[in-house]
């Protein structure tokens, strides 16, 4: 038997069948069956595979970047904190940041602007998120090793976890609540084996309760502006408590900015000004927002357990800050709680189909009787 396979274009569904009803009777043609009509429409009027979804390969890149940047960031400002202020640094560096992102905003499209009702929470939100924040990181920088707060501030998803469900924003699972509890085990082991340092001091153990407050501090930032990002969008949201925060940090740094020689700068430090500012604050929260436009919050998210790796290979290689074999394990413990507390809880296997049930059916042969009346 010769098996023929047909293929037509998409065609509409009488023209289609026009074809087999005008061949004359006893024909070549009229000896086979009509081909299935939604078979064939089926087929032709499929996308082709080039016009499927497929990654985002540059926000990927893009997300892969800002993890670079972000890791060395610690080693970077550090170091300038050696030759400036710390808010003296924060006064430089914020209105680099502030400007990068409204030329960035200008290039996209025109900023809405946000209801009257709202000005107040952005303000609260600027000032915490981007005020306390700035001023508890850059001093937990100043007083300890770049590697401790990096680590530390790898805390935040655990706390934004406990605060979200302390303000019913969120449920606590028991994956969470594991996870936070080996998250502060881990913080306990960094800060402890950071006294094998010689370097230690009291100032080193001030500004690893500074770094957890940060961490704590950004947490409740990112809790309290859920409501707003769900209304206006993550990247107006990120302007607008950025340039809050800036003038906040100008305000507060102006009396340090005096009493520094500007003049007596080096070519280094400001370029440690511009890093901080133009990249590691304005161009990476661009990023990171384009990232969670495009891929979503929780794939977005696996790109910050890589910071605490970069940042402490970077401290080791540029600052000379090799942590211990304690820090070592609870730099492990930590990052395994933040995996346990994001994805503990979908990582359960799901139940598969169940096998229909066969039912016996009726044989075609017979037909039901109808009921007598």
């Amino acid at each position: 038997m010769i098996r023929r396979r047909f293929w037509l274009p998409a065609l509409d569904i009488p023209d289609l069948r026009s074809i087999f009803s005008a061949c004359p009777a006893g024909s070549t043609l009229s000896r086979f069956p009509a081909p299935p009509v939604k078979a064939l429409l089926r087929r032709a009027t499929a996308p082709p595979v080039a016009a499927l979804p497929l990654p985002d390969r540059l926000t990927d890149g893009g997300l892969l970047l800002l993890t670079l940047i972000w890791g060395v960031n610690f080693a970077v400002v550090k170091g300038a904190l050696d030759s400036v202020g710390p808010m003296a640094f924060n006064a430089l560096r914020f209105p680099l940041a502030a400007l990068t992102v409204f030329l960035i905003l200008r290039l996209r499209g025109p900023l809405p602007r946000p209801e009257r009702r709202h000005l107040l929470p952005i303000l609260f939100l600027g000032v915490v998120g981007n005020g306390i924040y700035q001023i508890l990181f850059i001093h937990a920088l100043d007083l300890t090793r770049a590697g401790n707060v990096a680590l530390l501030l790898a805390t935040t998803p655990v706390w934004a976890a406990l605060l979200a469900a302390l303000f019913r924003e969120g449920t606590l699972d028991g994956a969470t609540v594991v996870g936070g509890v080996a998250t502060m085990a881990g913080m306990g082991l960094v800060v402890v084996g950071g006294s094998a340092d010689p370097a230690w001091s009291a100032e080193t153990l001030r500004g690893d309760v500074l770094a957890a407050g940060a961490a704590f501090t950004w947490a409740l930032y990112t809790v309290g502006s859920r409501g707003l990002l769900l209304r206006y969008g993550s990247v107006p949201v990120t302007a607008w408590t950025l340039w809050g925060g800036a003038a906040a940090l100008v305000l507060i740094g102006l009396p340090e900015l005096g009493r520094t020689e500007i003049g007596s700068l080096s070519p280094g430090v400001w370029g440690a000004v511009a890093f901080a500012g133009v990249l590691a604050l304005g161009v990476s929260y661009v990023i990171w927002s384009r990232g969670v436009e495009r891929l979503g919050s929780a794939r977005t998210a696996t790109y910050a357990n890589l910071v605490p790796v970069v940042a402490l290979f970077t401290a080791w290689a540029t600052l000379g800050e090799f942590p211990v074999v304690l820090q070592w394990i609870g730099a492990a413990v930590i990052l395994a709680g933040v995996v346990l507390a994001r994805f503990g809880g979908r990582l359960r296997l799901r139940p598969g189909p169940r096998p229909p049930v066969p039912q016996a059916a009726a044989p075609e042969t017979q037909r039901p009787e109808s009921p007598r009346r």
